[in-house]
């Protein structure tokens, strides 16, 4: 299969299987893939039972402290297989609760995962990266200026939720909602996405409510049928324009897949979703680009026949932002939010929140070699500029 990359078409290549020297990771492993990998062994199906228990429940990597599997079959399975989550080679912690991991996912790539607690600390979120940068290049986004360097395996995902649940910051709250709003277009990495999505909801894994697992996508079309009919996993859909034109240079992604395929496809998932779903649209407002009154009601008029809410982004500043975006004034947004909400639309103002650690939505970076070589585009065009500006 082929997928849109940026300006390029590409092979959706499928993510390494996340086990070293030959042995099978059972991280981030479905109940039914791991059914049937004790079922190769010939052993019960209730073994797969056991084990997640021990992986998810008592956040075990030691197959010989798994005490109610006989030891010859622990013996097997050290040998077999592993559970190996990636490494977190740093964390910042934000003043405002939010926390921020550097998990190492081999050959000197690392991605970024963001904990992000409620006021309360009893509900967290845990938004989780699904690839190495981002080959779309959204304008507006640091981590598609930092190019793409691969997808990210089963075992490479579920491990950041892995992690982040075994850590100090997590421990005054289980984690509640997850969200594949991190580094990466999620639909172009997305057998590695739909099993972590499952293991994520499966009771004997995380139990996450399927309400709170969100998939989010910049405009994958067909991938959103594909969403539909294998997942129950919530969309979110990255708009940030109601017009083609503006959204062509904010999201590339449109220009091969614009906006009347996109929202078809929407309306698609919702039926296939049932009468409760909803799609949640993510709209980055950014000063003179897309925030004025007649922007909110081009969106409103939209959005019309869709069951949606609207989450508002002020736009986040990152490094080398070769546009110039600003954030829009208070008063702006405050006037965009009250024109949906006339309009009849849940339009919630998203806080912003980690910006001081490079957490907040559209700064994710990590850390890997270029395959685009976007960064050296960019940074041409950033020395160019600053020529110009000089002259």
């Amino acid at each position: 299969m082929r997928e849109l990359r940026g300006d390029l078409m590409v092979t959706d290549a499928k993510a390494p299987s996340g086990g070293t020297g030959g042995r099978v990771n059972l991280l981030g492993m479905p109940r039914p893939a791991l059914a049937a990998f004790f079922a190769e062994l010939g052993e019960k199906p209730y073994r797969a039972e056991q084990v997640m228990n021990w992986i998810y429940r008592a956040g075990v990597d030691d197959f010989h402290a798994m005490t109610d599997i006989a030891k010859p079959l622990r013996a097997k399975l050290s040998e077999i297989s592993e559970i190996r989550a990636p490494a977190l080679a740093a964390e910042q912690r934000a003043g405002d609760g939010v926390v921020k991991w550097l998990a190492e996912v081999g050959q000197g790539r690392a991605v970024e995962t963001v904990l992000i607690p409620d006021a309360t600390g009893k509900r967290q979120t845990l938004c989780i990266s699904s690839q190495v940068g981002c080959a779309l290049d959204c304008s507006f986004c640091a981590t598609g200026k930092q190019g793409w360097n691969g997808n990210l395996s089963r075992a490479e995902i579920v491990g950041q939720a892995w992690q982040a649940g075994r850590s100090a910051a997590a421990r005054d709250g289980a984690i509640s909602n997850i969200v594949f709003m991190g580094m990466g277009e999620p639909l172009l990495n997305f057998d590695a996405v739909m099993d972590a999505a499952a293991v994520f909801m499966d009771d004997l894994a995380f139990g996450i409510s399927k309400r709170r697992v969100t998939v989010s996508t910049a405009g994958v079309v067909p991938r959103i049928y594909d969403l539909a009919a294998r997942s129950e996993a919530a969309l979110a859909v990255s708009l940030h324009a109601a017009q083609d034109a503006k959204r062509d240079m904010l999201v590339p992604i449109n220009r091969k897949y614009p906006i009347d395929e996109l929202l078809a496809a929407c309306r698609h998932y919702l039926r296939a979703s049932g009468p409760r779903r909803i799609v949640t649209f993510e709209y980055t407002l950014i000063k003179g680009v897309n925030d004025s009154a007649q922007d909110a009601r081009d969106l409103a008029r939209l959005l019309a026949d869709l069951r949606c809410k609207i989450n508002l982004i002020p736009f986040n500043p990152f490094p080398d932002d070769v546009f110039g975006y600003q954030r829009p004034a208070e008063a702006t947004v405050a006037r965009f939010q009250k024109l949906l909400w006339d309009a009849g639309f849940a339009a919630m103002r998203r806080a912003t929140r980690g910006d001081t650690i490079g957490a907040a939505c559209g700064q994710l970076t990590g850390s890997f070699a270029d395959r685009t070589r976007r960064r050296a585009r960019h940074a041409a065009r950033l020395g160019s500029l600053a020529q110009e500006a000089a002259a």
